[in-house]
């Protein structure tokens, strides 16, 4: 597909595409079904990036505690309350420019197979990685790996200038050619235009490896950060998003993710509606607030939504 295609379906209008979506949805997913996922924040703080919406850079004041990689037994145990809460994946962020080698590397490897002996997928977000680092991590067990893009790459030195886009493209081809699933999405709200978000999603459909997992992020402004005074978007902006990545990567999860909490039933209702067919539980996500186990549960039973099993596969049609 060629970027004028993205363009041209992203601006089509809205309750076509979204009905469009909604095939595809039910061509390669079980519409009742939505997988549940559990982020852990396993080191936070500290990181010395300079993404303008993030709480945890140290450029930025956001009076954010610092916490450091926490022990292997905490985090597995936390796994397995997600699991017994209904999640199938489980998650976890580190506050990193970049994967080091040693004893810390050591720990999170020691993690990703303990999660792994769970039964559930296992994802990471370390930052960049080099190959072999990439390799050790598939051999212990790791499912996927986030690298989000952000959004497009004429806009993103106006959200990080510690780090280029093609470093980030780098460490999603390393994951990629380790065997490893690729989660990769972008935030709404952070300033871009209907161009940006173009361009982002036309980068994500034309990866060599499109996507397995794609989140959709709302900004969630934190006060101290560069992006403190940025309006989230609409409702509508993202289940348009929402649906033109359904359409552009049908088998991918598309992942209702931060600033879920600014949403009604019926707003969610309508992302769902558009392909989502994921979200993260917790009243945490990383650092930013999120809805909660209570209010999911109450929110699955309102819309006749079930969790997706672990034995489950992304092709199966309702």
């Amino acid at each position: 597909m060629t970027r004028q295609e993205v363009a041209k379906l992203y601006h089509s209008p809205l309750l076509d595409l979204v009905f469009r979506a909604a095939e595809c949805h039910r061509q390669h997913h079980r519409s009742s079904e939505v997988q549940l996922c559990t982020l852990l924040s396993v080191k936070t703080g500290g990181c010395s990036e300079d993404c303008g919406y993030c709480a945890q850079s140290a450029h930025f004041d956001t009076g954010l505690e610092r916490q450091g990689l926490l022990p292997a037994k905490d985090v597995l145990e936390a796994a397995r309350l997600a699991k017994e809460a209904g999640s199938t994946r489980f998650c976890m962020g580190a506050a990193w420019r970049q994967v080091r080698d040693g004893q810390e590397f050591d720990q999170l490897l020691q993690m990703v197979e303990g999660v792994a002996a769970l039964n559930i997928e296992v994802c990471c977000t370390l930052g960049m990685l080099t190959t072999e680092q990439a390799d050790r991590l598939k051999a212990a067990g790791l499912t996927a790996y986030n690298h989000n893009l952000d959004t497009g790459a004429h806009y993103y030195d106006r959200v990080v200038t510690t780090h280029s886009y093609q470093e980030r493209l780098q460490t999603i081809a390393k994951v990629s050619q380790a065997g490893i699933s690729v989660c990769c999405g972008g935030i709404l709200g952070m300033g871009e235009s209907d161009e940006d978000r173009v361009d982002l999603l036309f980068t994500l459909a034309t990866l060599p490896h499109p996507p397995e997992s794609i989140p959709v992020n709302a900004i969630v402004p934190v006060d101290g950060t560069p992006m403190a005074e940025r309006q989230p978007p609409n409702t509508l902006e993202m289940v348009r998003c929402s649906a033109v990545a359904r359409r552009l990567v049908p088998t991918a999860m598309v992942r209702l993710s931060a600033g879920r909490d600014r949403l009604t039933e019926a707003e969610q209702a309508l992302c769902f509606l558009a392909g989502a067919n994921s979200i993260f539980t917790g009243d945490k996500l990383l650092t930013t607030p999120h809805p909660g186990n209570e209010a999911d549960a109450t929110l699955l039973k309102m819309l006749d939504l079930q969790p997706r099993s672990p034995s489950a596969t992304s092709t199966r049609p309702s």
